[in-house]
């Protein structure tokens, strides 16, 4: 029996038994048996009388012993419905400090994986997180400052943040498969999961990246699984299945039970059956008939399935494929692909004959009904499942190994958040720049000090049964260190030539208004102010000439009041071409400064904000034409002066606004190159096309032509 593998499909209405051989990377069958249960000791795939349950464990294990000799060992399966699937997220602030190594990313996973304990002992209010086995989780995405990112390692950002998707399993139900198995003299060889054994013979790992749908329908229940970003994501279970079918059949036809199963089978396979009733009468039923009376009860199984799967999957798959007894209902394919909005051929039914491990031979039943028992005879040889102990921090934990387990898995079984164990971040420093509230963040915490048997280990690190696992708060991050220099960056000088002289400029720091190194190193509570010379103004207060930034100014008196006119302002030029005062200065720039003429009236209006002229902008025969007049009359010991006029100190000026006159279509000829006596005959004004006349008002965007 050493190059055999025996394996067990506990159902709810059914036992069956496996025996395959295994040679190099395929199986053969050597055996199958089934045994129905004598009463519903089982119910939604949950074994609920174990002594029962073993009676017909013992029937089917008695019976291939007669043929193969004693069965010690035996694979098994946990009830997919049992699982638990939660996805949940965790962050950590960076501060633009990048993650340097893989030890923090995986703390952080493991943070997630806590945070999805505690919400399903939030969803699970009657249990405790050690009353489910974390059987594995996969990461989804990474996140930096809300982006989606393939790797945070050596990234800068404000905050880190991992999702995944972490699966549990109740204890009840691999303790109440043991206990079974040991009343039959069994051990429990290896361990999988049921919607794991179908998918794993049916869906290769590089399929898993497809959104797809696995239904198991069996008699009593129908279990689900869901594929997609490369992983097993969701699991689920309805309570109807092929037993509602043989039902109708039952009801429809007056046929007891076992013989409407039959009945059902028989005409699926052949297209017609006939069928003796309770009275004795017989009757010929096709499929075609058979379907039409049924119907209500094949709608209502593909019903339960569609919405346990838009509930699962929130859209529907990009396929689905049925396993299990049930799967054979008529027309079931077909109706299900309807309700899922699929095309016909993204439903279908999968048989052995699909298992590609499996030698093909004339044992071979046909069907769908042995996909998941031959399933779990593979998954449980290619991936089995043990008890693993360890303690962690003194206290015994025993874990449920699905994969090889790692440090990380143990700390996340024993209830650890991993977090916690963090040393705090160091002192912060809160500072001042240049006005600013800036915060300096202080050293990360070191992480948790892992010993394994005493020597330092990682969270990747794999466990043995037996290991301590000892997990210590890492030490306390430094307060915040940085000097000016590092907080600032570069500080390049400049030379400047002014005045036939070179004058170098370097950026002055003064930290608590006192003038410091680039080199200090900054405390908390500080205040820096960095006086950087970058214009014309700041550099000629950097070399004390500030007289050149004052303009001169003389007294006159603008209606009765005095008024300290500005007397021109200082033009400056750099390598040669006039600028502003705001100027910046680059490296080995040439400064050059000339004063300004006397003011004029318009000098003396701008500086009051006054206009004096009023314009409007319109065209004449096409051509643009601004026309202007006075809105301002200005005079000086009662002379009207012109906008040109020079003003001279202690003048005494008179400014009136003169009556508002609107512009008429007359003024443009004032403006415009045409001579009114060389059109001769008849001619016409227009205004924005419309027929016009000399006094007629205009405005700005009017459009104005005269035609002879």
């Amino acid at each position: 029996m050493n190059d055999l593998i025996f394996a067990l499909d506990i159902g709810t209405r059914s036992v069956t038994g496996i025996i395959l051989k295994k040679s190099e990377d395929t199986f053969e069958l050597i055996d199958y048996h089934m045994v129905e249960h004598k009463v519903r000791s089982m119910q939604d795939g949950q074994i609920h009388d174990v002594v029962k349950v073993a009676e017909v464990i013992i029937e089917v294990k008695a019976h291939l012993e007669k043929k193969h000799g004693p069965l010690l060992k035996v694979c098994v399966a946990a009830a997919g419905r049992a699982l638990k699937t939660i996805e949940a997220t965790a962050s950590m602030e960076l501060h633009q400090q990048p993650i340097s190594n893989m030890e923090t990313i995986k703390h952080l996973e493991l943070s997630a994986v806590h945070t999805a304990q505690l919400e399903l002992i939030a969803q699970e209010n009657h249990v405790k997180s050690l009353d489910y086995y974390c059987v594995g989780y996969s990461v989804l995405q990474f996140k930096l400052d809300g982006d989606q990112i393939g790797s945070l390692l050596e990234q800068a950002g404000e905050e880190a943040k991992v999702e995944i998707i972490a699966t549990f399993l109740p204890k009840v139900v691999v303790e109440s498969l043991i206990a079974a198995l040991s009343r039959a003299n069994l051990e429990m060889e290896a361990l999988t999961l049921e919607p794991i054994a179908a998918i794993d013979v049916l869906i290769p790992s590089s399929m898993r990246r497809l959104n797809v749908a696995l239904v198991d329908i069996g008699a009593g229940t129908s279990d689900i699984a869901l594929t997609d970003k490369g992983t097993i994501v969701a699991y689920g279970m309805v309570p109807v299945a092929g037993d509602e079918i043989t039902e109708a059949v039952s009801d429809e036809y007056l046929l007891d039970f076992p013989k409407a199963e039959k009945t059902k089978r028989n005409i699926v396979e052949n297209g017609k059956d006939v069928v003796a009733d309770i009275l004795g009468f017989e009757t010929t039923i096709t499929y075609n008939e058979l379907v039409s009376q049924i119907s209500p009860s094949i709608e209502k199984l593909a019903d339960a399935i569609a919405e346990e799967i838009y509930r699962l999957n929130n859209r529907s798959p990009k396929a689905v494929m049925l396993v299990g007894g049930g799967s054979l209902t008529p027309e079931l394919t077909k109706v299900l692909a309807t309700k899922l909005q699929l095309p016909a051929n993204r439903v279908a039914v999968r048989g052995i004959d699909a298992i590609e491990q499996l030698e093909q031979t004339d044992l071979l039943p046909t069907g769908p009904d042995y996909v998941t028992p031959i399933g779990i005879a593979i998954a449980a040889t290619q991936n089995p499942v043990h008890y693993v102990s360890v303690r962690v921090n003194g206290k015994t934990i025993r874990m449920f190994e699905m994969k090889q387990l790692t440090v990380g898995d143990a700390c996340v079984q024993a209830g650890l958040e991993i977090r916690k164990y963090y040393g705090r971040p160091g002192m912060a420093a809160m500072i001042q720049l240049n006005g600013k509230e800036i915060t300096l963040p202080g050293g990360y915490g070191n992480p948790p000090q892992l010993t394994l048997n005493g020597v330092p280990v990682t969270v990747d690190d794999r466990i043995h049964n037996g290991d301590i696992l000892q997990v210590e708060k890492g030490a306390d991050g430094t307060a915040s260190i940085i000097t000016v220099e590092e907080l600032i960056g570069e500080m390049p000088t400049i030379t400047v030539n002014f005045e036939e002289q070179e004058y170098t400029v370097d950026p002055q720091i003064y930290i608590n208004r006192q003038q410091a190194s680039k080199h200090a190193y900054i405390k908390d509570k500080d205040r820096i102010d960095l006086k950087q010379p970058k214009t014309i103004r700041d550099f000629l207060q950097f070399i004390k000439r500030d007289t050149l930034l004052a303009d001169k100014q003389f007294e006159i008196i603008v209606n009765y009041k005095n008024l300290a006119l500005e007397a021109g302002e200082t033009t400056f030029f750099v390598n040669g071409k006039a600028t502003s005062i705001e100027h910046p200065l680059k490296h080995r720039d040439l400064l050059e400064v000339t004063y300004a003429k006397e003011p004029t009236v318009h000098d003396l209006l701008k500086q009051l904000d006054k206009n004096y002229w009023t314009t409007i902008s319109i065209t004449f025969n096409d051509q643009p034409v601004t026309l202007k007049q006075k809105q301002l009359v200005v005079t000086r010991n009662g002379v009207e002066l012109d906008e040109q006029e020079t003003l001279h100190p202690n003048d005494e000026i008179s400014i009136t606004e003169k009556k508002n006159v609107s512009f008429i279509f007359q003024d443009v000829f004032r403006f415009v190159d045409i001579d009114l006596a060389t059109i001769t005959g008849n001619f016409k004004l227009y205004k924005n096309k419309n027929v016009s006349s000399f006094d007629d008002p205009i405005q700005t965007g009017d459009r104005l032509s005269i035609k002879s």
